[in-house]
């Protein structure tokens, strides 16, 4: 049993420090999936320059969060969500300029992008990195652990997406992650190929499956 974890939605103070605190002890590498609109602010911009000198990778996770790009009609719009996103991300950035579209509630389906994200994503040379388990933390803070651990038990490689808002669920990450260590999981920070459809610029998998078709 293989395990990434991702963390989407952040910088949050009060909640990211603690998230990185519970990683740094269980000397465990991770993503954070970054909104630009909270990385516009320095004091959410200085944790992530703190998971970024930890050791954890920074991804782009759209400017404003506020519509799935497959939904965004306005092809500029589409384009300013990720590039002015990266710009914040500057030095912060993967080699890979990783990408993670907004899921509107985690499911995967031709919403996630359009034509515009995916042209943009080719000329910008970046990595588009998806998921394959999501327990819901921002549902249901209490009970996320549980239904991420059989999400993980069901299957040999899990890109786990959590979320470090101030919802209280990230109070249950030590306990969570000590009980996929007693089950022998092994951590790991890059992700499995099925949930990486464009590499570094390149389409490496089908995105008829996550791109909303144009119009005939």
């Amino acid at each position: 049993m293989e395990i990434t974890l991702t963390f989407d939605n952040g910088p949050e103070p009060g909640v990211t420090p603690r998230v990185l605190d519970v990683l740094g002890k269980h000397r465990i590498g991770a993503t954070f999936f970054v909104l630009g609109s909270k990385l516009a602010e320095p004091g959410r911009r200085a944790l992530a320059k703190r998971a970024h000198a930890e050791g954890h990778w920074i991804g782009n996770h759209t400017m404003t969060h506020s519509t799935p790009l497959g939904r965004v009609a306005d092809p500029a719009r589409s384009i300013a969500e990720i590039v002015e996103t990266q710009a914040l991300i500057g030095e912060l950035g993967h080699p890979d300029r990783l990408f993670r579209p907004f899921g509107g509630g985690g499911e995967i389906g031709p919403h996630l992008l359009n034509d515009a994200a995916v042209q943009v994503l080719a000329s910008e040379k970046m990595t588009c990195v998806l998921w394959n388990a999501v327990p819901r933390d921002w549902a249901d803070p209490r009970g996320w652990a549980e239904t991420a651990l059989a999400q993980c038990m069901a299957q040999p490689w899990t890109l786990l997406v959590l979320h470090d808002l101030p919802t209280g669920a990230m109070g249950r990450l030590n306990i969570f992650i000590e009980r996929l260590l007693d089950y022998g999981a092994r951590f790991r920070q890059d992700f499995p190929p099925e949930c990486v459809p464009i590499l570094r610029g390149q389409a490496v998998r089908p995105l008829e499956p996550y791109l909303k078709a144009m119009p005939a």
